[in-house]
C-alpha cells in the first residue's frame, strides 16, 4: 500500500497539516543545506536529499509524521569514513558518496522486508526518552559554535564544550542576538499556536536584517552562495573494489539508520497515539537513501527533531512532507535568495527542536516511577551524548535486553485456590474468597520456564510444598502465562519430578498450550508426564487427582 497516510484524507486535516508543512519547510531548508557541509557535499545536494527522502517515506513508509532526509546523526560518519578513501569534496568522494548512499538504502530497505524491524521491540519508553535526550543534547552542543559565532571545532562532546568555554571572549555579539532573537520567535510562535512558523518567521526576518544592515561586516557568518545545477543522476566510478571499500563503512551508517529510524517512529507513535509497521518505515527510509544516491546525494535517515515539528505543528500525515518536499523543489532555482541566512539562524532553530525532543517531564516522571529504569535513561541519554550514537544505539540495546531479563527473572509462583461457589482457580492472595483442596497444590507460574527463572521456580515451589499441612498427594501446575520452555527449565522441571516421585505425589498440568507442550515432547517430559496428564482447565485437573472435593467453607 503506497501512500499509507493519505489514505481516508479529511480536509479538516490540511490546516494542521499546511502549518506543519511550512515549519518543516522553514527547518529543512537551512538545516539540509548545513548538513550537507558538514557531509563533505555540495550544500544544494542537502536540498536534493530532503527531497528524495520525503517522497519515498510518504510513498512507502507507515509513520504520519516522521521527517526524513538529511541528517546531522550521520553525516559526519560517513563523510569521516568516505574521507579516508577519496579527498574530501573531491570528483571521487562525491560519486563514493552516492554508491554508499545505495547501498545503505539497500540493507535498511533488506531489513525491513525481512521483517527485522523486532529491534524496535527492545527499546522501552524510558530508553526511548534518553536516546532522544542524548541526541538533543548532540544537536544543542553542536551548534553552540555558530550560535556564539565562534570557529567550529571537531572531537567529542565535551571537547566541543571545552573550545567554546575557552573562546567565549571572541563572541559575535551580532551572531549571539540573531540566533536569541530566532529562538524567542520560535518560541513565541510555540507557545501561541503549534501551527504558527515561527522558524520560518524567524528565517526571512534574520535573511533581511543581514541585508539591510549589512552584518556581513560584522562578522556574521551566512549559509552563502550555493552550487547550483541539477541533480548528477546515475552511479560513477562503480566497481568492486570500491563497494568493498564502501561495505563496512555503509554497515555502520545503516546500523545507525535502523536504529534511530526504529527510536523515533516508535517514540512519536506513542505520542501521537497511532500504529506504525517499523518494517514499512525501514522500507521508505531505505528507498530514500536510495533514490538520494541515484541523484548525486547522500544517505537519509529519520530525523527527530524534523519529526516532533511536524508533530508540534499539528501535522496528521504525510501531506506535510510532501508539500515541504515540493517547496524545497520549487526554490531550489532561487537558492541563491538564501545565501544571506545566518548560520546562527539555523543554530537556534535546531536548538529550539532539540528542546522539543528533550523530555524533562517525562524524565521525571520515569524517575519517581521506578529508580531502576530512570537509570537506564540516564545511561543511554549519556552515552549517546558523551560516546557515540551508533555507541549509545548499542548500549540501549543491551540495557533493555537487561532490563527485560532482570523483570522476567523475578516472576511469583502464585498459590491458586478455588473461588467459592464457582470452579474457577485464583491465587489465594487475591481479593476473592477461595478454598483449597486437602493434599492438592494447585499453583500458577505465568512467565515462560527458562534459565533465567527456571532455579527460582523450583525454590518457590518447594516452599510452597512445605507450606503445605496436610502430606501432599498431587501438585497441579497452571500453565496459562507458560508461554515457553527452554533445556535448562526443562532440566529443572525433571528434577521436580524426580522429587515428587520419590515422595509419591502425583504431577498434572492445565492449560498448556502448543510451544510447551513442543518443548516438552523435545525433553522426553511429555512422554514422562503422560498426555492424559494435560487438562485443558485447572479444575479439571484438580477433579482428575481429587474427585472427592470439600465443600465450601462456610
Amino acid at each position: 500500500m503506497v501512500l499509507r497516510s493519505l489514505r481516508g484524507y479529511r480536509m479538516s486535516w490540511a490546516v494542521g497539516d499546511g502549518g506543519a508543512a511550512l515549519t518543516l519547510l522553514a527547518i529543512a531548508l537551512p538545516e539540509q543545506l548545513a548538513t550537507a557541509r558538514l557531509a563533505g557535499m555540495p550544500p544544494i545536494t542537502g536540498l536534493y536529499a530532503f527531497v528524495a527522502g520525503s517522497l519515498m517515506f510518504a510513498l512507502l513508509g507507515s509513520n504520519p509524521q516522521m521527517s526524513v532526509g538529511a541528517d546531522s546523526t550521520i553525516a559526519p560518519l560517513f563523510a569521516a569514513g568516505v574521507a579516508t578513501l577519496a579527498a574530501s569534496g573531491s570528483a571521487v568522494y562525491l560519486a563514493d558518496v552516492g554508491i554508499l548512499a545505495v547501498m545503505v538504502g539497500l540493507i535498511v530497505a533488506l531489513v525491513g522486508v525481512l521483517r527485522l524491524g523486532w529491534i524496535a521491540q527492545f527499546l522501552s519508553a524510558p530508553i526511548i526518552s534518553g536516546f532522544l535526550g542524548g541526541v538533543a543534547v548532540i544537536v544543542v552542543v553542536g551548534q553552540l559554535p555558530d550560535l556564539l559565532g565562534l570557529p567550529g571545532g571537531g572531537g567529542g562532546i565535551l571537547h566541543r564544550i571545552g573550545t567554546v568555554l575557552t573562546s567565549l571572549q571572541l563572541t559575535n555579539w551580532w551572531t549571539l542576538g540573531i540566533g536569541v532573537g530566532v529562538f524567542v520567535v520560535a518560541l513565541l510562535g510555540h507557545l501561541i499556536d503549534h501551527r504558527v512558523p515561527g522558524p520560518l518567521v524567524g528565517l526571512v526576518l534574520s535573511a533581511v536584517l543581514v541585508g539591510a544592515l549589512h552584518l556581513h561586516g560584522h562578522g556574521v557568518a551566512v549559509l552563502g552562495a550555493l552550487a547550483h545545477g541539477g541533480p548528477r543522476l546515475g552511479l560513477h566510478g562503480l566497481s568492486w573494489s570500491v563497494l568493498g571499500s564502501l561495505a563496512p563503512i555503509a554497515g555502520v551508517v545503516a546500523l545507525v539508520v535502523v536504529s534511530q529510524s526504529a527510536v523515533t517512529t516508535s517514540a512519536f507513535a506513542g505520542q501521537g497515539g497511532y500504529q506504525v509497521e517499523v518494517g514499512r518505515d525501514f522500507l521508505g527510509v531505505g528507498a530514500g537513501s536510495i533514490v538520494a544516491g541515484l541523484v548525486g546525494a547522500f544517505p537519509v535517515n529519520a530525523s527527530p527533531p524534523r519529526t516532533a515539528a511536524v508533530a508540534s505543528a499539528s501535522g496528521r500525515t504525510q501531506a506535510a512532507g510532501l508539500a515541504a518536499a515540493v517547496g524545497v523543489v520549487l526554490l531550489i532555482p532561487a537558492a541563491a535568495l538564501l545565501q544571506d541566512v545566518p548560520l546562527a539562524t539555523l543554530a537556534a532553530v535546531l536548538i529550539f527542536i532539540a528542546g522539543q525532543i528533550f523530555h524533562v517531564r517525562e524524565l521525571i516522571a520515569i524517575a519517581k516511577f521506578d529508580r531502576f529504569e530512570f537509570a537506564l535513561a540516564m545511561v543511554t541519554l549519556f552515552t549517546v551524548a558523551l560516546v557515540g550514537v551508533e555507541q549509545g544505539i548499542v548500549i540501549a540495546v543491551a540495557l533493555a535486553i537487561l532490563d527485560r531479563t532482570r523483570l522476567s527473572d523475578r516472576p511469583a509462583l502464585h498459590i491458586l485456590g478455588r473461588i467459592i461457589g464457582a470452579t474457577s482457580w485464583t491465587p489465594v492472595s487475591g481479593a476473592e474468597r477461595t478454598a483449597q483442596l486437602p493434599g492438592v497444590l494447585v499453583v500458577l507460574f505465568a512467565t515462560p520456564l527458562w534459565y533465567a527463572d527456571a532455579a527460582r521456580f523450583r525454590t518457590e515451589l518447594d516452599a510452597a510444598k512445605d507450606r503445605t499441612i496436610l502430606p501432599l498427594r498431587a501438585v497441579v501446575l497452571d500453565t496459562i502465562g507458560m508461554s515457553d520452555i527452554d533445556y535448562t527449565g526443562s532440566l529443572v522441571l525433571h528434577q521436580v519430578l524426580d522429587e515428587l516421585d520419590r515422595d509419591g505425589v502425583r504431577f498434572v498440568m492445565a492449560r498448556t498450550g502448543g510451544r510447551v507442550r513442543a518443548g516438552l515432547g523435545r525433553s522426553d517430559l511429555l512422554q514422562r508426564i503422560g498426555r492424559q496428564n494435560l487438562f485443558s482447565s485447572v479444575n479439571e485437573a484438580v477433579l482428575a487427582v481429587s474427585p472427592l472435593t470439600s465443600p465450601d467453607p462456610e
